[in-house]
């Protein structure tokens, strides 16, 4: 797009990213999924280990913080406060703050998901508690839409929220929420750590929790593409059936693992910046993440102009951009 004129756009962002790219109708429809690529295994429950787990021994902790602000619970897994104020900050929605007009439109995004992923469920219902979100460059704001995605999401009283950082090459998530580094998803894969559970960081966000990316691996691609992520990956499903996991994805022009990691999602939700994403790159985007069949369109980055639809008005808010 060469236009970077201001424009006022009306609607949902999802209802204004399908106008922005005439996606009534995709150009290039998925193709049908005649039966299902693996069988999901048939994993029991978890269960807490006899003795806490030991996640700070030197193989495990070489690389991370060495002072960091986690407590240790009986189960083996980390708990951690996430920093309200560097949410606050960097334009997010804050746990227990006021509605904003950006809270409300991620209100009106987790409906549209939550309703897909009924539809979903009546095929698979592990794979329609995986949301993949994703972006077609670096810098369209896929990690901002993915946190704030998972903040709403927590707030609904029947789920919990399991936001994994798949940005394998920059991780980001643990830094803007103030959490400090450990094992993740990638030790997990490796062999490094057992059971991807141990990873899991609990946070004081009622049903929020965070899975890390890990240690860093010339080989994220070929371990995201292994039966042993397979089972990984439908693990964390399997293990509460009130979970929904969200993968904040590399972007799909830019790194290989977004195309594996929409082998297992349920649906993608597709971030589009206002003033940057091409068209070009949008079609390319979908094409790339077409082993998914369910790809939602979410605009990002609009500066919204007086006298528009002002979501939080209602509750006496201003306004300023819809997403960073």
């Amino acid at each position: 797009m060469n236009d970077h004129s201001p424009r006022r756009y009306k609607g949902t962002l999802l209802e204004r990213a399908a106008e922005q790219f005439h996606y009534g109708q995709p150009p290039v429809a998925p193709p049908p999924v005649a039966e299902p690529r693996y069988a999901p295994p048939q994993m029991p429950a978890y269960q807490a280990p006899d003795e806490p787990l030991e996640l700070d021994t030197p193989a495990i902790r070489r690389g991370y913080a060495e002072e960091a602000p986690v407590q240790k619970i009986a189960s083996g897994r980390r708990t951690a406060t996430i920093d309200r104020e560097a949410l606050r900050k960097g334009g997010m929605i804050v746990p227990g703050g006021s509605v904003t007009p950006l809270a409300e439109e991620f209100r009106l995004v987790k409906r549209q998901l939550l309703l897909t992923a009924r539809g979903v469920a009546a095929a698979d219902a592990q794979r329609a508690r995986m949301v993949l979100v994703c972006s077609a460059q670096p810098d369209e704001g896929k990690t901002f839409c993915a946190i704030n995605l998972a903040l709403s999401m927590a707030a609904e009283k029947d789920v919990e929220i399991l936001l994994v950082d798949a940005d394998f090459a920059k991780p980001d998530i643990l830094s803007r929420l103030g959490i400090p580094e450990g094992p993740g998803l990638l030790d997990v894969l490796s062999g490094a750590v057992g059971n991807a559970e141990d990873c899991i960081v609990e946070t004081d966000v009622p049903q929020l929790c965070v899975l890390p990316a890990g240690t860093k691996s010339h080989s994220d691609t070929e371990m995201l593409a292994s039966d042993r992520a397979r089972t990984v990956i439908d693990g964390l499903t399997a293990a509460n059936p009130r979970r929904i996991v969200i993968f904040d994805s590399p972007p799909a022009l830019a790194a290989s693992p977004a195309s594996v990691l929409a082998l297992h999602a349920g649906q993608v939700m597709l971030v589009v910046r206002a003033d940057r994403t091409s068209e070009s790159d949008l079609r390319e985007a979908t094409a790339m993440l077409d082993a998914c069949e369910h790809i939602q369109l979410v605009l990002n980055s609009v500066s919204l102009q007086p006298g528009g639809r002002r979501f939080g008005s209602y509750y006496g808010y201003g306004y300023g951009e819809a997403g960073k």
